[in-house]
């Protein structure tokens, strides 16, 4: 996807076949894959462009809090109550290929390390693991002695960065298998979304205060060094997720004030670019296009919504969900080209 709007954004999705409804019918390295869940136990497969469900799997144990598509395209781990399904994107089973047990509360975050050969997932049991795919199998627990809200990875693929429901940021080194660095940027004001800039120069927390915090990241001697950049209020109501764009030039922000704010991140000001107005309810999640040029929202109006960013207007809404729509995963990426 390109910034030509909707046009380049037909042409490159008519390269494609159009999946009838409720049809399956294999992805391929070079397809758009949308998928949203939520609370009405269901997973569901979406045409980018048509608006069309291609697919929908059935997640009769829980709600789905959190969704991620793994690097290769061709697994989909849904984070429940508890557990963590992995689907085979390109199978019409509509059973899980494997499922990762080990959690005693709700999952609310989950990651593929970038070759696929490990998955994060963070709980409100208040621990972090690593596992082996392959396994599957617990590699790694980390105690984060609070429920844990969001769980990043930094690119060198070598440190987690995680917050938790006391307002604590956690670095953890996988090499040294201990946490480097905590920061508190407010007493007992829970921390809901961490997010890393893709080169790894940035570390952006937001809070249920509506507050994000800017750090700075540079590697030294192998060791992440973080100095403070800025503090801003960028709602009066809880954010539910932030996330920096691809190309780093911008940071999203969801919250339950029912809209989306775009940020531009020259210079580390972080003035609001666009605010996209069309939810009704909470927004709960957000995923960006390869390119940066869209963002889809997923909300507890039952909705989740295509934006183009450059006028900040919906282009596509994603009707089907019959309960809230609280998590989105996107991977327009080509790979193996």
């Amino acid at each position: 996807m390109r910034r030509n709007e909707r046009s380049h954004y037909n042409n490159y999705q008519n390269q494609h076949q159009h999946y009838p409804p409720q049809q399956y019918q294999a992805q391929d390295s070079h397809s758009v894959i949308l998928v949203t869940a939520g609370y009405d136990h269901t997973i569901r497969f979406w045409e980018a462009l048509s608006g069309i469900c291609s697919r929908t799997i059935q997640h009769p144990d829980s709600q789905v809090n959190r969704l991620c598509i793994s690097p290769d395209k061709r697994y989909l781990a849904a984070a429940g109550n508890q557990h963590i399904r992995l689907y085979d994107i390109n199978s019409p089973n509509p059973n899980p290929v494997t499922s990762f047990d080990g959690h005693t509360g709700n999952v609310t975050a989950v990651g593929f390390h970038c070759e696929g050969k490990w998955m994060v997932t963070g709980s409100e049991d208040g621990t972090l693991k690593i596992w082996d795919t392959r396994a599957p199998s617990i590699q790694r627990n980390y105690d984060h002695k609070a429920h844990v809200n969001d769980v990043a990875i930094h690119p060198n693929q070598g440190e987690l960065i995680s917050c938790d429901q006391k307002g604590s940021i956690k670095i953890w080194d996988l090499g040294e298998n201990s946490c480097t660095h905590e920061l508190v940027p407010e007493e007992d004001v829970p921390l809901r979304s961490v997010t890393v800039a893709i080169d790894g120069s940035m570390l952006v927390a937001a809070n249920n205060k509506g507050n994000c915090y800017v750090w700075k990241m540079s590697n030294t001697r192998d060791t992440t060094d973080l100095q403070p950049i800025t503090k801003f209020s960028a709602h009066n109501r809880y954010i539910t997720r932030c996330l920096l764009s691809p190309d780093v030039k911008h940071l999203a922000t969801c919250s339950a004030d029912t809209t989306v704010k775009i940020w531009s991140t020259s210079n580390h000001e972080f003035k609001l670019d666009k605010e996209l107005k069309g939810h009704q309810r909470w927004v709960w999640d957000c995923a960006f296009s390869a390119d940066s040029a869209y963002l889809v929202t997923a909300s507890s109006d039952h909705v989740a919504r295509l934006w183009e960013l450059q006028q900040g207007e919906t282009i596509r809404q994603y009707n089907g969900h019959h309960k809230a729509a609280v998590c989105v995963a996107l991977n327009d990426l080509s790979i193996g080209s």
